[in-house]
């Protein structure tokens, strides 16, 4: 099972039909709308698919099920070594937890930037420069669940003052958090008032769409099948994000998807060993690149051909993924998510107090983690 989308879809059929050629077993692939995908309960996929593409942050809590089988299994130690080597950011170690690793990155993203080039002369480097593109009514911002919260995520952590990970205490310094609403405030009442329903998707439809006078999306997840020629009728082009703060494109909110085994299944051994072929560096920046996939190795990142082909998509948002932060995986985080994103949806379009916005999203985090006991 994996995602509704030719960037999550395409890849995994192609590069099953040569697993099929070379090992004669094969795989058939369904797929799910993005919003389900990323929210759908994994343990239900687990029991009806010995594959699954998931998120990093349904670790804890499919830990706490047991319905994904640990890839680390022996005897192929240097295997993981190479694909842990060949992370792109914190891909990798994204799917460790509890001293196991559940998944293997196949696909890497953040909140880069998205833009127009034959409509402005140089992406935004500043989030200034932004504001005054949304002025112009030139830009577009991905607000539905959960990417409000993304964005959330991301400014905290390029201000250089992420959000906590843990259940120690607040998710953000109330200080914090009210900046960063009302840095979502501001751009939001610049952009298009349907952006709360917009997820990337939809933003890059929008922006590729012949007539189109959207030239920029600031804090997007990267898509790479828009940065390919003929994908739509305007090309889109990627970059790094805008920094709000003063240290450059960091703290973006981690994106991507694993590849993971059901621990329902018959076929465990088959399944595991297609798992650490379609992660590794020649299948990644070979087949996988090449059928629409945006991959998860370095090899792939780094590769000539596979640059040219969608105008350094990989090169000019390296220095993001590179920088990326890792948001919450405790058992509990994805019911957060949701509500935390509605709080903001909410707060953003009532214009709610900013601290009281925020002191409902801290309780939100807090009350997600399991009481523990006097």
């Amino acid at each position: 099972m994996t995602w509704n989308h030719p960037r999550g879809y395409d890849p995994m059929v192609a590069c099953s039909r040569l697993w099929q050629e070379k090992t004669g077993v094969s795989i058939e692939w369904e797929k799910r709308s993005l919003q389900d995908f990323e929210s759908f309960s994994v343990e239900e996929l687990a029991r009806a698919y010995d594959l699954i593409v998931i998120d990093h942050p349904h670790v804890g809590q499919i830990t706490s099920e047991k319905c994904l089988a640990p890839l680390d299994v022996a005897g192929r130690e240097a295997e993981r070594e190479a694909l842990a080597k060949a992370s792109v950011g914190r891909s990798y170690p994204s799917y460790s937890w509890q001293g196991r690793q559940w998944a293997f990155p196949i696909d890497a993203a953040a909140q880069v930037q998205a833009w127009r080039p034959d409509l402005i002369d140089a992406a935004p480097k500043i989030w200034t420069e932004v504001l005054e593109l949304a002025q112009q009514g030139r830009v577009l911002l991905p607000l539905r669940p959960p990417h409000s919260l993304m964005c959330f995520f991301t400014l905290a952590a390029d201000l250089g003052r992420p959000c906590t990970v843990d259940g120690s205490g607040d998710l953000v310094d109330p200080e914090t958090g009210k900046t960063v609403f009302e840095i979502l405030r501001e751009i939001a009442a610049f952009v298009d008032p349907e952006c709360p329903t917009m997820d990337p998707i939809a933003v890059f439809e929008k922006m590729a769409e012949a007539g189109s006078g959207i030239a920029c999306a600031p804090l997007i997840y990267g898509y790479v099948p828009y940065a390919t020629a003929g994908f739509r009728p305007n090309r889109l082009f990627f970059c790094d994000m805008p920094s709000v703060g003063c240290n450059g494109p960091v703290g973006s909110a981690l994106g991507g998807t694993g590849i993971a085994v059901s621990a329902f299944s018959t076929a465990a051994k088959e399944a595991i060993d297609f798992a650490y072929w379609i992660a590794s560096g020649e299948v990644q920046r070979g087949p996988y690149a090449a059928a629409g996939g945006q991959p998860g190795h370095a090899a792939a990142w780094e590769d000539e051909a596979v640059n040219a082909a969608t105008g350094d998509f990989y090169r000019g948002t390296r220095a993001t993924l590179e920088g990326a932060w890792v948001r919450p995986r405790h058992n509990g985080y994805m019911a957060f998510q949701q509500a935390a994103s509605d709080c903001i949806n909410e707060g953003l379009a009532g214009r709610q107090d900013a601290r009281l916005v925020v002191a409902d999203i801290n309780r939100l985090f807090r009350e997600s983690f399991p009481r523990r006991s006097a």
